[in-house]
């Protein structure tokens, strides 16, 4: 229900904007959450937004990486400036959907990003 896309390869300092569809029966997005996960290490919270509007970011990536959604496309977008090649993982979107009043916890698959120096 929820697919990923938008990765591939960038240069330091370049730019790529990651995008997650919901599809299915969907009464409103109730959250999103973008994670990664670097080569040998742990997946890690990248960005998240809830509803109303707060959000959050992980210190590596604050000032360059901009979460965002639009409900009336039921798409979340993660834009990532600036890219680093520590910004190399494979990124996954997960999104609190709810559908008709049930509220559940969806991923999407990843997609890879490559920075290169």
């Amino acid at each position: 229900q929820l697919q990923a896309f938008g990765g591939g390869f960038a240069q330091a300092g370049g730019s790529l904007r990651l995008s997650c569809a919901a599809s299915g029966h969907i009464s409103s997005l109730n959250g999103m959450v973008w994670y990664r996960r670097l080569p040998g290490k742990e997946r890690e919270v990248v960005a998240r937004l809830t509803i109303p509007s707060s959000t959050f970011y992980a210190e590596s990536v604050k000032g360059r990486f901009t979460i965002s959604k639009d409900s009336d496309k039921n798409m979340m977008y993660l834009q990532m400036n600036d890219l680093k090649p520590e910004d190399t993982a494979v990124y996954y979107c997960s999104a609190l959907i709810n559908t008709d009043g049930d509220l559940n916890i969806y991923w999407g698959q990843g997609t890879l990003v490559t920075v290169s120096s």
